[in-house]
């Protein structure tokens, strides 16, 4: 792996698991030592962020890590929408009891983050659960799809985790699906999966109010106050 990619993948993954706050500063020559590479890798994969409006950089003021634009937010959940409702009724239609299995295993590490009050490891296992559902209907193709259009709800997701009762609904709703599958029933698990993606836009208003300065409106950058 080239030291750019090395370096990207570190930052992306702390920017969307929000340990590199919306709004903090950027600053190439720290990261370049940490990583022990030159400062051009560093460059290239800041760029690659910048592109990905997960970075932004702003002439003569600096680089910082972007706020979550609130007006990608809803596009993110349709784009989600229609390709994850898509996936389950194949997954149900071609999952057998191996795979099941594979997600009933999953949702036992999620109850195990949850006793923990572990969010990070709720949400890698909640991507986990999402992306054995891609493998099981046929189509893993699908997943990196999905995790680009919704990269920004993913940070917007990790600030609702900690909200009284979210995980443990969460969970819920993932063994709602599971079963679904288990009966082979692809009406109920499209059913399942609407009603999981449906919780996500609701709880939008109660974590921006919590955080304005996280969010901005649109993509000049500005935070909502």
């Amino acid at each position: 792996m080239s030291a750019s990619r090395r370096v990207y993948l570190c930052l992306r993954q702390r920017i969307v698991e929000m340990s590199m706050l919306p709004g903090a500063r950027v600053v190439e020559r720290e990261i370049a030592e940490e990583f022990g590479t030159s400062r051009t890798p560093v460059h290239e994969a800041v760029q690659r962020l910048a592109d990905e409006g997960l970075i932004e950089v702003i002439p003569r003021s600096g680089t910082f890590v972007a706020r979550i634009p609130l007006d990608q937010l809803e596009e993110a959940n349709l784009v989600r929408h229609a390709l994850e409702t898509a996936v389950i009724e194949k997954a149900a239609e071609r999952a057998g009891p191996e795979g099941a299995a594979r997600l009933r295993a999953i949702l036992d590490e999620q109850e195990a983050a949850i006793a923990a009050k572990d969010f990070r490891a709720f949400h890698r296992s909640d991507e986990m659960f999402h992306a054995a559902l891609t493998e099981l209907s046929g189509y893993p193709g699908v997943w990196p799809i999905i995790l680009q259009a919704k990269t920004q709800m993913d940070r917007y997701r990790q600030l609702t985790l900690p909200l009284e009762g979210r995980m443990a609904g969460v969970l819920e709703e993932h063994r709602a699906v599971v079963a679904a599958i288990e009966a082979r029933d692809p009406a109920a698990a499209v059913n399942a999966m609407r009603e999981h993606l449906d919780h996500v836009m609701p709880v939008l208003e109660i974590t921006r109010k919590l955080r304005p300065e996280f969010f901005t409106s649109h993509l000049n950058g500005r935070p909502l106050r």
